[in-house]
């Protein structure tokens, strides 16, 4: 392999060897606690613009396939580790980790101290990073990670929306959850060749407008799953073309960026309040908080990895929840009308809202969970009981 190098804008560089696509690559760089599911934070599009480090000090060992993406193609600008495993081995693997990220041309780096790193990032905060096989010397690459673009008034969103409408799983074949055989009884469900099990789907009961601000393909297989027929729209759908559709519920998608340089997609969402349902996560959280006219902050090093405890303020339970987002809403300066409904337990910040005159909520973090524990996945449920008792008003109020 050859040498390459993370440079840090304060200066600090880590030498290691490189993999995958040689070149240099620049982004801010963060770190996820996540101890499986690389090809799902890969191709995740709210890492658009980063540079991940993974904290697990093994990656690859499972290889990757064509069916666990969270989109149709990765998106980070760099990927750390801290070693590879030389080893590919799965039954569902369909190549390895060193060589998708080749076709993807995506640098990466391995052999270097990722705990050191992430006790840095920790310590002094997310910032920007050049990774490089190409440049030898520190101070070159530490002064190319400096004149990098920030991650502060970024917009990535209109580089991963979908460029038009389209209806999700319209044949009903890619939202089907499955398990694997058993035991040697009777099983429930169409069982493959590879010995999966296909799980029924439950029948169509609403319609779902779901607003693609960078939405992982996880979302929208358990928004199928739970019942809804969804329509993904582009990031920049104005609320009446999307009230055209007659949707029973609007949905808002996870996101890459900073959501104060978005105020033309928070803006747009206030012609939608009190006209039919709206469930955010993430991203869709944080423009829901800037419509709401509450006030948006940068993390220090973000939230990103599956093991984030999450308080229920309405009734004390603690779930621990998949997370990715290096933004928060300040929970001062939401309205009144407002609540809070779930904050983090490592750092107090809000996790959840609701609006308490129109039929609103939204979570900070990811209920889908790919990767990550499924906790939190009854918001789907609790967004199709929303849609069941608020049906869509065709006059705003």
């Amino acid at each position: 392999m050859k040498p390459a190098l993370i440079a840090l804008e304060d200066g600090r560089t880590f030498h290691g060897e490189g993999f995958g696509a040689e070149g240099t690559t620049c982004g801010e760089i963060c770190f996820n606690t996540s101890m499986t599911g690389y090809q799902e934070v890969l191709t995740d599009p709210s890492y658009r613009g980063q540079i991940v480090t993974m904290t697990y000090p093994l990656i690859g060992n499972y290889g990757v396939n064509m069916l666990d993406g969270e989109s149709l193609q990765p998106h980070v600008r760099g990927f750390v580790v801290s070693e590879l495993s030389p080893i590919t081995s799965n039954w569902r693997a369909s190549g390895s980790l060193d060589d998708y990220l080749k076709k993807w041309n995506i640098c990466g780096i391995q052999g270097i101290d990722t705990r050191a790193l992430t006790k840095h990032l920790r310590v002094r905060g997310a910032m920007r990073a050049c990774l490089s096989t190409e440049i030898t010397d520190p101070a070159e690459a530490v002064e190319c990670a400096r004149n990098s673009p920030s991650m502060i008034g970024s917009d990535y969103v209109k580089e991963v929306t979908t460029p038009q409408l389209y209806e999700w799983d319209p044949e009903d074949k890619l939202s089907r959850d499955w398990t694997i055989v058993k035991g040697s009884g009777e099983q429930s469900g169409e069982v493959l060749e590879s010995g999966q099990i296909l799980k029924p789907l439950a029948p169509i009961r609403r319609r779902v407008v779901a607003y693609d601000y960078g939405i992982k393909f996880n979302i929208l297989r358990r928004l199928r799953q739970h019942g809804c027929k969804v329509t993904v729209v582009p990031a920049t759908t104005s609320a009446e073309n999307v009230l055209a559709l007659k949707p029973d519920g609007v949905f808002l998608s996870n996101g890459p960026g900073d959501p104060g340089a978005l105020s033309y997609l928070s803006d747009e969402l206030k012609h939608l309040f009190g006209r039919c349902p709206i469930f955010g996560i993430c991203l869709g959280h944080q423009l829901l908080g800037l419509a709401y006219g509450g006030k948006g902050f940068k993390l220090k090093f973000g939230h990103r990895g599956g093991n984030q405890p999450v308080k229920d303020l309405t009734n004390g339970r603690v779930s621990i929840t998949s997370q990715n987002h290096g933004f928060a809403i300040d929970a001062e300066s939401l309205p009144a009308q407002v609540e809070v409904t779930h904050i983090n337990l490592n750092d107090q910040t809000v996790e959840g809202m609701r609006h308490t005159e129109y039929p609103i909520f939204s979570v900070q973090y990811h209920p889908e969970a790919s990767p990550g524990p499924h906790d939190a996945d009854y918001f789907f449920e609790q967004f199709g009981k929303l849609m069941d008792d608020h049906p869509r008003r065709p006059e705003k109020r």
